[in-house]
Parts: structure tokens; C-alpha cells; sequence
């Protein structure tokens, strides 16, 4: 990093004011000495991480039996127990408001507009609460939604959190067998959908493909069709076991909503791994863990407290979906949208974010890179003085968006790139509100968070490149995997690298300021002649050219080594010829390194994705390497696969 001084710096007075200021004046108290900056709060919080647990719990205002013991079995990864003693509710913190004001503010493209206040979010989770109990789900249950991101979809969560139910969700866009790959392994008793959903503009009907799941959904007792596009009634109709929800929920009137209080590791939610190397990993995790983790980085490290309005771009088939709902624990009003971003044009999101006076600003590196080559600026065409911070993640925010944010979009505002995963439902490393932020860095580690970047040999390295790990147990990691009883695929996921030290694949540097660059995947590294290189490294230099709208970048086994072989889509009415490739390669090594300079460089019309838009470099080099990929359903685009298949020019 050559830069020389940071893109944004806290103002004092923000300083003070922030949530993480008083907390942390809380822990100086409880450390029995001062601790002064960030870095000294953050090695106390995995030092003493009883103390901090403790802390969090009590300054988050967690609702529930908090019990005498904070961490039993403290060194044991996995195995040790956080709060064994606690009882407490997810969905009781999350509805601990009333009133008459915003709890959920609605966009369906520019089709759909809808609020929802507290006193009406409440009156909806008890007639689903209802409604559930009624078809006989209780604690332990599963149910399962093909749902998107829109009010109905957050209380029936809430309606199966307050029972004690596991809550499990993905996106409409989902193709069937997409769908009986995750919901088929985890057997749900009630299953919850839509009669259709707006992208792009367009009305898409998905009752064939309803009808199609509940067939081969039979734990499935029955399944309730929420109107979004008008035909709710008349689908249900031509589905088995099917009824449309509003006819459901009319024989029950709204009342209390009672909160079975649970253990705090009593399950909450089932994630799933993307499953493009295979069927998906169904990740199991805890009520307590996902809310203790959820309000420590809404409150402290994303300053969010009550009257906020909070947004992430997002679908329900995406941990960032997760994230955002536990917003509600905070206070805020969480502003939804559903459908594309660009529709009907990439101003979509600036409107809503201008009209409804967001505060926090959630999306993915990708549509910010899509916003800059699209050359739109917001910062002058918007107003976003409400704006107070912008949340990226997904994939690595490339240098040239960090500086494009406050060029173009918002001058001051606390840009924060995250990173963690549906793994833990959370992050590892993510924005601090006390300190500057850096071209190209997530400023630093979370808070109870024992983060380090290790080399092959487990040693601690600063200015290289190495594996993310956590060398400490916390309240996040997964309690299990579905079907998996003795441990054996969750252990292999993530301790098989190091003993008792979780591992996760995340290729990784330490900067001089103390943040961390986030390379790619560890298994999407790239090793010509046996030097480790991040793709996105080469990413970050070649998508700041004009003529290439994206990239994807893989190794290919060649003469007994690896060469580089890049993939380029294309700006409209640009070719890729002999000096689009020189200034490719320039661009490259310039800014990156000779070593990167890739061996191959192809056009091809589209990159495959997955459902939650990060590029699949790993399917990508099976087909290149002619090996089957083994679950294509995982992909929003799989034809594009066949682009990649049997090319000439990676023959020779």
C-alpha cells in the first residue's frame, strides 16, 4: 500500500458518540486499566473473553436468563460452551419494541410499496404463531421458506424463532432441485413460498415449480402461499397441501406473542453452504450465539441503535439476509427490497436510500464496481446526508471502489468493507467506527474475535499472504451440521488444517495499520511455480479498465506446473484483440506483479454465479480440467458453464 493517508477519519465528536465509545468505557472499568484505542479494546475482548461476553450481553440489553456461567470449556474448538446456563428467546429480542412507527419499510422493485410498524409486526407473528402451533410445530421443528426479502417473510422467522422452531430460507429464484438440495436434507414440516415475485421488471409465476417441490417435499404437512403478485388464492388451489396464507391466518386473532425461552445454544437457523463442489452443507446455528454476535456488530461496530433505518441489499438465500433481520434487535427500522437493483435503472437503490432517509447502507462489492462502470454519481444526483455508514461485502471491495465511494458517492461516510460467512452467520472482520479507513483494507478484526493470518507452518505473518484463522471458541460458530452425528463433515470444514484452530479458507494479509486484505478463497489460489497469488489481486487491476465489464481468473495444470488463465466479459462493442490483451497485461503487472500476468487471456459472454452473485472460480476450473461440476442448481446461471468447456486456446 502506497497510500500515505487514510480515505475517511472519524470526527471527534463522532467519536464520542459512538455506541463502542461508552462501551468500551464499560470494559476499561471491568479490565480493571485503560483501554485506550481500539486495538487495546479488541485484546482484551479475546483475552478476557468471559469478562467481554458478559459485558456485551449486558450492554446490548440482551433479553433472557443470563445464568451464572459465561464459557465453559473455553479452549475446546469446537466443543466450548458459551452461556450454558442462559435462557433465553432470538424472537423476544428482536420484538421487544411497540408502536405505531416504521419496523419494516417494503420496496418490490417499483411494483410493490408497503410499511409495516411494530404493533402490526407483532399482530402478524402471533396469528403465525397461531397458525404454526395449529399444525402442530413445536421446538426442534424445521420450517422451510422459498421466500423473498419482504415483511411477510421476517415474521414468519420471528413466528417460528418464538415457538422454537429452526427457521430455513432460500430465494424464489431457486430452481427445483436447488430447493429439494437443501430443504429435501432437513425434512421441514411446514413449508412457506410465494405465487411469484417482480425482477427486472417482469412478473415471474413459480407455482409449477411449488407444486413440483411439495411433491417431493412429503414432511412437508402443508404449505402456505403468500400473495405478492395477486395469485396466491388461485395457485394454492392447484397445489397439494396448499392454502394461500392470508386465508390461513383469518381464523386466529392477533394476541401476545408468547417466547419459549430456551438454552442459548438451542438451534435457530439452518444455512447452507453454496454446494457448487457438491450437495450443500445444511449449517446449524444457535439462537444465543446468532444474537449476541448480531448486536455486538450492529451496536458497536456498526454504531446502529434505536430509530436507525438499516438496509442490505440481499435475498433469503444469503446469511446477509440473517444479519440484517437481528437489525430489529437494535431498534431500527429495516428498509427491504426485493428484486434487481438496476431496474429500473441503477438508480433504484439511491431513490429508496434518499426517500426513506437510510442511515446504514448495505450491498456487495459487485454493485458498487456495477455503479462505477455504469458512471453513475449518486453524490450528485442524491441526497444522502442521512447516509452514515456504507457496509460492502461478498467478495473483495477492489482499492479503485473504496476510492470511487467517496469520490462519487459520499465524500464523508465510514466506508465498511466486511468479510465472514454463512459459516458463522456473521464476520470475522469487519468496520470499525473509531478509526480511519484505508484504501483497499477492512480496517480490522471483530471483537471477540482471536483473528490471525497464519502461514503454512501456524505461525503468525505480517505483510504476506496466509490462511484467516481464529485461534479462540466463540459464541457464533455453528452448533452443527444437519445429519452429520458425529462431527465428522463439520470438523473436516474447518479443523482439519490446524488442531482446535478454525481455518477459513480465506486467503489473507495483515496491513501496517492493522487491517487485513482479504486475497480470495484459499482454494481458488493460484500457484505458478509454486507462488501463492490471490485472484483477487488480478481482479483489482483489471476491472478498473473501461473494456471489461468482469473477470474471472483460475489456474490450469500445464506442463507439470500451473499457468494463469484469465477470463474477460466485454464491455458492448468492445473486441478482445492483440492490444486489448497488452494493456490487460500491463495493467496487470504494474499494478500487481510480473507473476500475475496471466499465461492465457479468453473472452467469454457471461460468468457463472452463484445465487448470492459471487463468481464460482472453482466450477469454473472443473470444466476447464473437463471434470463434471457437481451441483449445477447451486448456480443463478448455469448454461454459462458451457462457455468454458473444451476452448482452443487453453489446448496449447
Amino acid at each position: 500500500m502506497t497510500e500515505t493517508a487514510p480515505l475517511w477519519t472519524p470526527k471527534s465528536q463522532d467519536i464520542e458518540a459512538a455506541p463502542i465509545t461508552a462501551f468500551a468505557r464499560q470494559a476499561s472499568t471491568a479490565a480493571g486499566r485503560e483501554l485506550g484505542d481500539y486495538d487495546a479494546l479488541h485484546a482484551w475482548s479475546v483475552e478476557d473473553r468471559e469478562a467481554f461476553w458478559n459485558l456485551v450481553w449486558d450492554f446490548c440489553e440482551v433479553k433472557g436468563e443470563k445464568g451464572a456461567r459465561v464459557l465453559e470449556d473455553a479452549d475446546r474448538m469446537p466443543g466450548a460452551r458459551f452461556f450454558p446456563d442462559a435462557k433465553l428467546n432470538f424472537a423476544e429480542n428482536l420484538l421487544s419494541r411497540r408502536g405505531s412507527h416504521d419496523a419494516l419499510v417494503f420496496r418490490g422493485e417499483d411494483k410493490v410499496a408497503r410499511r409495516m410498524s411494530w404493533d402490526e409486526l407483532h399482530a402478524l407473528v402471533s396469528q403465525l404463531q397461531q397458525l404454526f402451533r395449529a399444525h402442530g410445530v413445536g421446538e426442534g421443528d424445521r420450517v422451510a421458506a422459498m421466500m423473498p426479502n419482504m415483511p411477510e417473510t421476517i415474521a414468519a422467522m420471528l413466528a417460528t424463532a418464538s415457538i422454537g422452531a429452526i427457521w430455513s430460507s432460500c430465494s424464489p429464484d431457486f430452481g427445483e432441485q436447488g430447493v429439494l438440495d437443501r430443504f429435501g436434507q432437513i425434512e421441514p414440516k411446514l413449508f412457506i413460498t410465494i405465487d411469484g415475485y417482480h425482477y427486472n421488471g417482469k412478473a415471474l409465476d413459480v407455482s409449477d415449480k411449488v407444486a413440483a417441490v411439495i411433491a417431493k417435499l412429503p414432511s412437508a404437512t402443508r404449505a402456505f402461499i403468500v400473495d405478492y403478485l395477486g395469485n396466491a388464492k388461485t395457485a394454492a388451489a392447484k397445489i397439494d397441501r396448499a392454502e394461500a396464507l392470508s386465508d390461513a391466518i383469518s381464523g386466529f386473532e392477533p394476541k401476545e406473542v408468547e417466547f419459549a425461552r430456551l438454552p442459548f445454544a438451542h438451534p435457530l437457523y439452518i444455512l447452507f453452504s453454496s454446494g457448487t463442489t457438491g450437495i450443500p452443507k445444511c449449517i446449524v446455528h444457535s439462537a444465543g450465539g446468532t444474537l449476541l454476535q448480531h448486536v455486538k456488530e450492529h451496536r458497536l461496530h456498526a454504531g446502529m441503535g434505536e430509530g436507525d433505518r438499516f438496509f442490505y441489499f440481499t435475498t433469503c438465500g444469503w446469511m446477509m439476509w440473517n444479519w440484517l433481520v437481528s437489525g430489529l434487535a437494535s431498534g431500527a427500522t429495516l428498509l427491504l427490497y426485493d428484486g434487481s437493483p438496476f431496474y429500473p435503472d441503477g438508480n433504484a437503490i439511491f431513490d429508496f436510500a434518499q426517500a426513506e432517509k437510510m442511515s446504514f447502507f448495505g450491498t456487495s462489492a459487485k454493485f458498487i464496481d456495477a455503479v462505477k462502470k455504469a458512471g453513475l454519481q449518486p453524490k450528485q444526483t442524491h441526497d444522502l446526508s442521512s447516509v452514515r455508514t456504507i457496509a460492502s461485502t461478498g467478495s473483495p471491495l477492489a482499492p479503485e471502489s473504496f476510492r470511487f465511494v467517496y469520490e462519487s458517492i459520499k465524500e464523508d461516510v465510514h466506508l465498511a468493507s466486511i468479510s465472514g460467512g454463512t459459516d458463522i452467520v456473521s464476520c470475522f472482520v469487519l468496520g470499525i467506527p473509531t478509526k480511519p479507513v484505508w484504501i483497499g483494507e477492512i480496517q480490522g478484526p471483530g471483537l471477540g474475535m482471536a483473528v490471525d493470518v497464519w502461514d503454512d507452518d501456524g505461525r503468525t505473518i505480517t505483510g504476506e499472504k496466509g490462511e484467516l484463522v481464529c485461534t479462540s471458541p466463540f459464541p457464533a460458530m455453528p452448533i452443527m451440521f444437519w445429519n452429520d452425528p458425529d462431527g465428522a463433515k463439520y470438523k473436516a470444514a474447518y479443523f482439519e488444517r490446524f488442531d482446535n484452530v478454525w481455518c477459513h479458507g480465506d486467503f489473507a494479509e495483515w496491513t501496517p495499520h492493522g487491517g487485513i486484505v482479504i486475497h480470495g478463497r484459499s482454494d481458488a489460489t493460484l500457484n505458478p511455480g509454486g507462488v501463492r497469488i490471490g485472484t483477487a489481486e488480478i481482479y483489482n487491476q483489471v476491472e478498473q479498465l473501461p473494456e471489461i465489464v468482469e473477470a474471472i481468473c483460475i489456474g490450469q495444470t500445464w506442463d507439470d506446473d500451473v499457468r494463469v488463465v484469465l477470463f474477460v466479459r466485454l464491455a458492448e462493442g468492445v473486441a478482445l484483440d492483440e492490444g486489448l490483451e497488452k494493456k490487460i497485461r500491463t495493467q496487470i503487472r504494474t499494478g500487481a506483479s510480473p507473476r500475475h500476468v496471466p499465461a492465457r487471456i479468453v473472452a467469454v459472454n457471461d460468468i457463472p454465479r452463484t445465487k448470492s452473485g459471487k463468481i464460482t472460480e472453482l466450477a469454473v476450473r472443473d470444466i476447464v480440467h473437463g471434470r463434471a461440476v457437481k451441483n449445477k442448481e447451486a448456480l443463478a446461471n448455469p448454461e454459462a458453464l458451457e462457455l468454458f468447456r473444451d476452448l482452443p486456446a487453453l489446448r496449447a
